[in-house]
């Protein structure tokens, strides 16, 4: 049974190491070349609808299995909705996910601090989310480090193109990208070390996920007026039910 956690704590640790390069990737590009953002937008929506999938389809359903009360589960979800919801509309007001096509100086320079508080909780949770799926099974953390990979790149396009735009330095810039991968990692180790809160952890994971591709990566696909970009969504889910079927053959 050690054996099997140590094999499951190997392959969290591992993904969120994967998942955290891409925050640092993102961070990279923005702050050591002018890169065209135009693949962005496609990454967000297909992040978008794999999300949401991944959310309902597998994170809630596999709470579910967890418990026998039904009740708390939901109570779960809402409760990592409405945190994040909290964070981004008081304590981070201005964060926006959108922001990566900052180019002016924004009229706070706090508000870049802001925004990199507000991510770094998301990221956080996203480590707790692919530890609590390796902690339940290797397919769920398959597709949970999947549904969070696509939008680790422009998280950390976001986060850098937003301190540049407060005024910082590029140092300071790549430094706030590396510092949601670390927060991610720590995200991870945290759930591993209370592995055994992971009948909480899931729901509640599950909520932020569901926030993260809703609320607020969405509302960036609804400003796109190509329906190319609408659609990726579409595929975004798609995607994730053929992976879903791939590992649970």
């Amino acid at each position: 049974m050690a054996t099997g956690f140590a094999g499951r704590a190997a392959l969290a640790l591992g993904l969120g190491l994967i998942a955290a390069l891409g925050n640092v990737a993102g961070g990279w590009f923005i702050t050591q070349r002018q890169w065209s953002r135009e693949f962005l937008k496609y990454f967000v929506a297909l992040g978008a609808g794999f999300m949401l999938a991944t959310a309902f389809l597998e994170m809630i359903p596999e709470s579910l299995r967890l418990r026998q009360n039904v009740s708390p589960v939901f109570l779960l979800v809402l409760g990592g909705y409405l945190l994040v919801h909290l964070f981004e509309h008081t304590i981070a007001p201005h964060f926006h996910f959108g922001e990566e096509t900052h180019t002016a100086p924004i009229s706070h320079a706090h508000a870049s601090w802001a925004a990199l508080l507000g991510l770094t909780i998301h990221t956080f949770f996203d480590g707790v989310a692919i530890a609590s799926g390796a902690i339940v099974s290797v397919g769920l953390v398959m597709l949970i480090f999947l549904a969070i990979f696509l939008h680790k790149i422009p998280e950390g396009f976001t986060v850098s193109s937003l301190m540049l735009a407060g005024g910082h330095s590029r140092r300071a810039a790549f430094q706030a990208a590396a510092l949601l991968g670390a927060a991610t990692l720590a995200g991870a180790g945290m759930m591993l070390l209370f592995r055994g809160a992971v009948a909480a952890a899931l729901p509640f994971s599950a909520g932020v996920t569901i926030y993260v591709a809703a609320s607020d990566l969405i509302p960036e696909v609804n400003k796109e007026p190509h329906a190319g970009v609408a659609i990726a969504v579409f595929l975004g889910a798609l995607a994730m039910l053929l992976l879903r079927s791939l590992f649970h053959l």
